[in-house]
């Protein structure tokens, strides 16, 4: 087994970490097992959860076990972290199924066999929980005061932190005690927000065990112009292809900004450091390259090497390549019936979601933005209408680099 310690720190996985010493002996040494946690606050993970995914991996692919756990426990009370208001909460059907569909996904980037790597349910041992007993056994190691010291703490205090939120800490620390006893899990990472409470477990272990564990967190991630990773003008970029179809993954990569290049090659792929530091130094009009092989790399990962190269042809046709494929390009149906009539280009751009809404689909316009058929849209009262169809398919555009293709069906 290699040092992947050093590795997650090379790729800049490695923001805060509870004793750098005894994690970099551990893996050095020993086969660790390791856990990552995915609330299912949605059917999907998104590109925000991806450094979590990508973590587990690189320990898997070096001889470590990594073990995701599905919230569908901790869902039920809502994580306060990074949060100004309290959660929606959600059903526990709703709870249930995400919980299913979040399990499919992350088996795409490890493998999930019960031996080399698991994906566990924390509903299956928090909700028989007696609360007496969580009180007894597990809440009373816990200060109330240190705990509001936390930082998701201390911003859900200026608003309001419920009874609720405050027992979501003990709870997680909870997980991390449960897996220390089922697997040996020693190791528990997540995102910066998650540093109290990666803490806090590290202590209930030491004090119910007399045993030590240890945690590492990795930045929270903003693009170079202060965007939180993984939002875009049309929304979230989800891991579900029926959400964020492979094209719009593929072009989520391609479209970020020049200055976070490097460091999303060092994430979201694992192409060797020798070549990411080559594609690092490319600048200019060259740089496009560094994005191709960062979105291809990181499509492929996620949606498999068929989805990728087809989402890279169609961007080629699309962006002014040879040929004029452009079949993987998000689509919707009109009814020929309807096209006949005339709808406005206002109402169709929201419609398919180029515009969030019917005055965002006039702004675009108006700015110049909106195109059919490469051909620019100059009023807001313009229709579209049998007319304008080619070839059956109507493709619009939105800006320079958002495209949807709108099929006319009898």
């Amino acid at each position: 087994m290699s040092n992947v310690y050093d590795t997650l720190k090379e790729r800049g996985f490695v923001r805060q970490v509870t004793d750098e010493e005894a994690v970099q002996n551990a893996l050095a040494d020993t086969q660790v097992t390791a856990y990552v946690g995915f609330d299912p606050t949605s059917d999907s993970l998104h590109v925000g959860n991806l450094l979590g995914l990508m973590a587990l991996a690189h320990l898997q692919l070096a001889g470590h076990r990594p073990i995701a756990i599905i919230g569908d426990g901790t869902a039920m009370v809502g994580d306060p972290s990074g949060k100004t208001e309290m959660r929606q909460m959600l059903s526990r059907e709703k709870i249930v199924e995400n919980a299913k569909k979040i399990e499919a996904q992350v088996s795409r980037y490890f493998t999930i066999d019960g031996n080399i790597g698991h994906a566990v349910h924390n509903a299956s041992w928090l909700l028989d929980l007696k609360y007496i007993d969580v009180l007894r056994d597990i809440g009373r190691h816990f200060s109330v005061n240190r705990m509001l010291t936390a930082e998701a703490y201390k911003i859900r205090m200026e608003t309001g932190l419920s009874f609720l939120e405050l027992n979501y800490q003990i709870l997680q620390a909870y997980d991390f005690l449960k897996l220390y006893r089922d697997y040996n899990c020693t190791l528990q990472m997540g995102g910066d927000d998650q540093w109290g409470n990666i803490i806090a477990g590290t202590d209930l272990i030491r004090r119910v065990e007399s045993a030590e564990a240890e945690g590492i967190t990795w930045p929270l991630l903003t693009t170079a112009g202060g965007e939180k990773m993984g939002k875009t003008a049309s929304g979230a970029v989800w891991l579900d292809a029926s959400k964020t179809s492979p094209y719009e993954f593929y072009q989520f990569w391609i479209n970020c900004d020049d200055r976070d290049v490097a460091r999303f090659l060092k994430y979201y792929t694992f192409l060797p450091m020798a070549g990411i530091e080559t594609l690092s130094e490319l600048t200019g009009a060259d740089i496009r390259q560094a994005k191709e092989v960062l979105a291809l790399e990181a499509t492929k990962i996620t949606h498999g090497e068929e989805e990728a190269a087809r989402a890279r042809e169609t961007s080629h046709s699309a962006f002014g390549g040879s040929g004029k494929d452009v079949s993987a390009i998000p689509s919707s149906e009109i009814a020929a019936s309807r096209l006949r009539q005339g709808v406005t280009v206002v109402d169709i751009f929201a419609e398919v979601g180029l515009a969030k809404s019917k005055s965002e689909a006039r702004r675009l316009v108006q700015q110049g933005g909106a195109y059919v058929n490469d051909r620019i849209v100059a009023n807001i009262k313009s229709n579209i209408d049998a007319n304008d169809v080619e070839d059956g398919v109507l493709l619009m555009r939105a800006g320079k680099k958002r495209y949807h293709r709108l099929v006319v069906v009898s």
